[in-house]
C-alpha cells in the first residue's frame, strides 16, 4: 500500500468549548496527541499538526497559511506543505484534533479503501479522497490524495470554504468506520464524566 502522512488540524476558534479543544486531556492525553497516535498507530509518518504552534502539543507544527478562513484552509495548509515533499504515489491523512476517539483500525480502513480502488484497475490519480463515514460524512476525518492540490487550491481561491461543496467536484470514496471513531468533541457536554 501506498505511504500515509499525518496532519491533525489545531486551528478554529472553540467558541462552543470555550476553551481550546486541542489541549483539553481525556484520559490524561491532550486530545491533539490522542489523534496523533491514532495516525502514527495506522502508520502514518511525519504526523505534525496545523495551526497554532502553542496548540500542537507533542507534534512538529506547521502555521495555518489561511487562519480565520475554516478547515478547508488547514486541509489546504497541509496539502501545500506537506503533500508537496511527499512522493505521489503518498496519501495526506489530515483529521481534525477534536475526533479523541479515533482509531487506527479506522484510518487502516480508510487506507485499505485506497489501496483497493487503486488495485482495481483505477488510476490512484482518479481518487482524489477517502472519507470516513457513519451516519454522515466525516470531511476532517480523509485521505487527500496530493494530485488533486491545484483543485482544492482554485476552489479555495474562488471563495469556497465547505469542505463537503468541495468534495463535489473531486472523486470521492466513502468509507464506513464505527461511529465512536468519529464523536467529536465541540462542547463542555460532550467530554467524558470521568
Amino acid at each position: 500500500m501506498a505511504d500515509l502522512v499525518g496532519a491533525v488540524l489545531t486551528g478554529g476558534s472553540s467558541r462552543r468549548m470555550g476553551r481550546d479543544k486541542a489541549l483539553i486531556q481525556i484520559e490524561g492525553v491532550s486530545m491533539v496527541d490522542r489523534v496523533a497516535a491514532a495516525l502514527a498507530a495506522a502508520g502514518c509518518s511525519n504526523v505534525v499538526a496545523v495551526g497554532p504552534r502553542r496548540l500542537a502539543g507533542d507534534l512538529a507544527h506547521i502555521d495555518d497559511m489561511y487562519p480565520g478562513e475554516g478547515p478547508l484552509g488547514g486541509v489546504l495548509t497541509a496539502m501545500s506543505s506537506v503533500g508537496s515533499a511527499i512522493s505521489l504515489d503518498s496519501w495526506l491523512c489530515v483529521v481534525a484534533c477534536d475526533l479523541p476517539w479515533l482509531d487506527a483500525a479506522s484510518i487502516d480502513a480508510l487506507h485499505r479503501a485506497a489501496a483497493s480502488a487503486v488495485a482495481a484497475d483505477r488510476k490512484a490519480s482518479e481518487v482524489d479522497v477517502v472519507v470516513a463515514r457513519t451516519d454522515r460524512l466525516e470531511p476532517l476525518c480523509a485521505l487527500w490524495n496530493p494530485r488533486c492540490t491545484d483543485a482544492v487550491q482554485q476552489a479555495f481561491d474562488s471563495g469556497q470554504r465547505s469542505l463537503l461543496d468541495v468534495f463535489k467536484v473531486l472523486n470521492v470514496i466513502e468509507v464506513p468506520v464505527r461511529p465512536l471513531a468519529l464523536r467529536n468533541v465541540n462542547t463542555p457536554e460532550d467530554l467524558p464524566t470521568s
